[in-house]
């Protein structure tokens, strides 16, 4: 069993899982985070499942080794094809993945319509199209999907602001409007870092969806549960990536005003 002082591990293909970590470290402030860009390998969205299921199990075994007590995915993508497998292989390990937010999004919707903006994996995989229906049945909600190829791409590179991003956006989100759609699931955790031009590409009366502070709260009441919840610490953040160390730092000083140490470790995570 591990102790309450013990690590939080956070994963993404990226840089994305830095808008649950946000919510993470707000939420709290005393546990010590170690976040893992798999960015060498990103993006997620168009893989195998196979593959990403590969990477997620790697990267949970180079975590295990810091001692984490506990593992967020915090990618959707991830979540959607590798979480079953990270609790069949690592059945100590408590697990904590993220959902796209269809449940707060049919409780929010007027028109009846949701559009749900994610990567193709995302779309694609049996636990969200499983989601998808039970919600569907229940709320009586019409989700409309959308596929948003090379997004996080550009978020990934920096480009949060950039006219290119800006079409990409409004290409993917203009559809959704004119179905009607007046809730909008970020359902990628790159997404949140291009908010401000997902709401202008939508306009007034659209609602977005953020499923981060949800991960956050979840989280919170697994450490509880557990008896892991720390209360006295530092709240010290650390990195690692399989890509540019550089890059991962840049982003964190960009788009959280962090400053962690970054290691780049991608052998240590090489699949077997």
């Amino acid at each position: 069993m591990p102790a309450a002082d013990a690590p939080i591990g956070i994963f993404d293909s990226g840089i994305g899982g830095l808008s649950v970590l946000r919510h993470v470290h707000a939420l709290l402030p005393a546990e010590e985070l170690l976040y893992f860009a798999d960015s060498g390998f990103a993006p997620y969205g168009a893989k195998p499942e196979s593959v990403i299921v590969e990477r997620a199990l790697a990267i949970a075994a180079f975590l295990l080794k810091l001692r984490i007590k506990v593992i967020v995915v915090a990618c959707n993508t991830a979540t959607a094809a590798a979480i079953a497998a990270l609790r069949t292989h690592y059945p100590q390990l408590q697990v904590v993945g993220v959902e796209p937010g269809l449940k707060p999004a049919a409780a929010l919707t007027r028109s009846g319509k949701v559009g749900v903006l994610a990567t193709a994996g995302t779309l694609s995989s049996d636990k969200f199209l499983k989601l998808r229906q039970q919600v569907s049945e229940q709320a009586q909600v019409e989700f409309l999907l959308q596929a948003c190829n090379g997004l996080a791409d550009q978020i990934e590179k920096g480009e949060t602001a950039s006219p290119e991003t800006a079409r990409l956006v409004q290409r993917y989100v203009a559809p959704l409007v004119a179905q009607q759609a007046d809730t909008l699931v970020l359902g990628c955790t790159h997404y949140p870092f291009v908010e401000a031009l997902v709401r202008e590409a939508a306009g007034k009366g659209v609602t977005l969806v953020d499923t981060g502070d949800a991960v956050a709260r979840q989280l919170e009441r697994v450490l509880r549960q557990q008896g892991l919840l720390c209360t006295a610490g530092d709240g010290k953040v650390s990195a690692y990536t399989s890509g540019s160390r550089s890059a991962l730092m840049t982003a964190f000083s960009r788009l959280l005003g962090l400053q962690p140490t970054v290691e780049a470790v991608a052998a240590a995570v090489a699949p077997a």
